[in-house]
């Protein structure tokens, strides 16, 4: 096998891999801290289902990959292949999706005296009211995707064919290649504006917040403050984590557009780089979040005093 498949393999490999295990991890933690009885904040709940759609962005898109670049053909139905393009294109979307919810949710969260529709965010009735609305606008606006999804056939790629490996996605024409193309980046972009905005919101209350912390009055007052800034920090991170490699995403995904047949080594680049925030964002969480970082630890030392029980 050549050199550069198998480093290419050993990438897919390594970030999937990694990528699935810190999202399975991020959402045992959440289900173990509600097997305990205790509530989940909002930002909680975001981050879980955040985990949830990562998660299911590596099974549609980095496995396939991995299993197409080791040589494994035909793994999929035809069927089966409209249906992981359609889930991937709605995940992916969701991803985008949620991350900006959860940074209008911290917005709200250290300013509550923003506009009151948004402010009831924090009320788990209309968070999940929002979640729903997430997940039925996608379905809907990724509903051309299966259309035009079928199975590598035999001969030669027609030009304006999206060549994902295990699957490739023929278009027409150029016009609705590029149609396609432009709703796409338009939809990532207003959110990733959303984004930027509020993002710049909470960088302002917490500069506002360095120069009057002199100010606060009361212990208990002041740790929750912190505490909600904290988490405000943390949010910015993961935005920034994800505006970053949307960057590096589109920038590959505009050349795409320029071009009638995009060489393969191109598509797995836009692939890699696209796959690396559902694959870093857990571990950002994990190492940010004490909540999780407790619940781990609980359930290491658990499982250590039942190994040590069945040894006695």
């Amino acid at each position: 096998m050549d050199l550069c498949i198998i480093i290419k393999g050993f990438s897919f490999f390594v970030q999937t891999s990694v990528g699935i295990i810190s999202n399975c991890v991020v959402l045992a933690s959440y289900a173990n801290i509600l097997y305990c009885g205790c509530k989940l904040m909002p930002v909680d709940i975001v981050l879980s289902h955040l985990a949830l759609v990562n998660m299911m962005v590596l099974l549609t898109r980095g496995v396939p990959q991995t299993m197409t670049i080791f040589g494994l053909q035909h793994v999929l139905s035809d069927i089966g292949c409209k249906v992981v393009v359609y889930i991937y294109r709605i995940v992916r979307a969701l991803s985008v999706s949620l991350t900006c919810l959860l940074s209008v949710l911290q917005a709200v969260t250290i300013s509550p005296t923003l506009w009151w529709p948004i402010v009831n965010l924090k009320d788990v009735k209309y968070l999940s009211w929002s979640f729903i609305a997430l997940w039925v606008i996608n379905m809907a606006v990724c509903i051309a995707a299966p259309l035009f999804s079928a199975l590598p056939r035999n001969f030669s790629i027609p030009k304006f064919t999206l060549n994902l490996g295990f699957c490739h996605v023929y278009f027409p024409d150029q016009m609705s290649y590029i149609i396609n193309g432009f709703a796409e980046s338009a939809r990532d972009f207003a959110f990733v504006g959303i984004m930027v905005f509020t993002s710049c919101f909470i960088i302002q209350i917490l500069y506002r917040h360095r120069k009057q912390v002199q100010h606060i009055r009361g212990q208990n007052n002041d740790r929750t403050r912190a505490a909600e800034l904290k988490a405000a920090k943390d949010v910015l991170r993961l935005v920034l984590l994800y505006v970053i490699f949307f960057g590096i995403d589109n920038i590959i995904w505009i050349y795409m557009l320029t071009v009638a047949q995009v060489p393969s080594t191109i598509t797995d680049m836009r692939v890699f780089f696209s796959s690396c925030y559902v694959t870093l964002s857990p571990i950002l969480i994990i190492i940010s979040n004490r909540k999780i970082q407790n619940a781990v630890m609980c359930a290491i030392k658990r499982k250590t005093v039942e190994v040590y029980v069945c040894q006695i």
